[in-house]
């Protein structure tokens, strides 16, 4: 299909009308009504991680109405960008231009996040990632400084933490590490991939391959691979070309280690090739499985919300419950939403603390490992 060409905002947010859906509680004549929104892929290949993430807001959502029933009801406006940032620049114009959203969950990719930036700074709209964690978001140091100043935060540590923790989970145990690193020419693979080279030690990287995320013939980065003898790949793509990725390495007769980093952390990564290929596939992520928090609110959210929480749905409820908490306290417009998320403190679902440092970070926050075992992924605790 033809690309087509954005001439304003105003043409963009019409294109992004039939991608935005609202999510409303019934109505409470009473009660103030207030709109965040959410924005991620929910639909396409990522859609998996797109769903998650909003059905921890919406969770988060429906406890708060139910809590200030009579007061306040928050609805929410969902914008689905397919974790694409082409189509997120399509999207984001209407969910800027809304004046009735004062704050958005999202996007979930740092592509998405970096294409819709333009339009929320424009319209000064508030925003917390659970997942996007390309370092140049907020970094002051980047060219052209920090991109999502003032608007952008996120709950999630940043690739500046992955990159390194994903090669020490990746190499753990392994005498003599050959390294081969494989990134999917995304901002989220490249970024990652340049946090981890500083932290590599010398002789342990045999590779590099850098490969759009639209192959399906994984041939010649396989043969690249068993040219260098590497004994660990890591990919730090997403886990639809993943999966394809692997089989493929496995198929050539490759037995060392696999890895990824939180692209690849989906529940739908482990039905994409036999479990054979995926067995021990090790991984890294900034979340922490809802369950391993509390089996009590795990089984609060599956009877609410009719299934099982997945990846990044502890951090999705962490972002909406900032939002909520400024709403609790009055905040009706998106400057007055700002203003309360730059000052917020308050706990995690883990318990640990949180708060924003001034460009927009998390303060603190850890990166965890996971490892696929028996056809399901694990959690496996901190990367130490």
């Amino acid at each position: 299909m033809k690309k087509l060409r954005l001439t304003s905002v105003a043409a963009a947010a019409a294109l992004a009308a039939a991608s935005l859906v609202a999510y409303a509680p019934a109505s409470n004549a009473a009660a103030k009504t207030i709109t965040i929104g959410f924005q991620g892929p929910l639909t396409g290949e990522e859609a998996q991680v797109g769903q998650d993430e909003l059905a921890g807001v919406l969770y988060a959502v429906r406890l708060f109405n139910a809590k200030n029933k009579g007061k306040y009801v928050v609805r929410v406006v969902q914008a689905d960008d397919q974790g694409d940032p082409a189509q997120a620049a399509k999207v984001a114009p209407g969910i800027a231009s809304n004046n009735k959203i004062i704050g958005l969950v999202g996007p979930a990719y740092s592509g998405a996040t970096i294409a819709s930036l333009p339009f929320y700074k424009q319209r000064l709209l508030p925003m917390i990632s659970p997942s996007a964690t390309r370092v140049s978001i907020t970094d002051p140091a980047s060219p052209g400084g920090a991109l999502g100043l003032p608007v952008f935060h996120r709950v999630v540590v940043t690739d500046k933490v992955q990159g390194p923790s994903l090669f020490k989970l990746a190499t753990k145990g392994v005498a003599t590490p050959k390294v081969f690193i494989v990134d999917d020419q995304s901002a989220y693979g490249v970024g990652l991939v340049d946090y981890m080279k500083p932290a590599i030690p010398a002789g342990q990287s045999v590779g590099f391959d850098s490969v759009s995320d639209k192959t399906t013939d994984w041939s010649a980065t396989v043969s690249k691979i068993k040219t260098a003898g590497a004994n660990v790949v890591i990919y730090t793509g997403y886990f639809p070309q993943a999966a394809v990725f692997f089989k493929q390495l496995r198929d050539s007769g490759y037995t060392g280690i696999l890895a990824g980093g939180d692209g690849v952390l989906s529940p739908s990564f482990v039905t994409l090739a036999p479990a054979s290929v995926l067995e021990g596939v090790r991984l890294t992520a900034g979340t922490v499985p809802l369950a391993d928090i509390s089996t009590k609110l795990e089984a609060d959210f599956k009877k609410k919300m009719g299934k099982a929480s997945g990846v990044y749905a502890a951090e999705s409820i962490d972002a909406a419950n900032i939002f909520l908490s400024c709403i609790a306290k009055g905040v009706s417009t998106r400057a007055a939403m700002l203003s309360c998320v730059k000052a917020f403190k308050g706990k995690s679902l883990t318990g640990a603390a949180l708060s924003f440092d001034a460009n927009g970070d998390v303060a603190g926050g850890a990166m965890n490992g996971f490892e696929v075992r028996g056809g399901a992924i694990k959690f496996t605790g901190p990367v130490k």
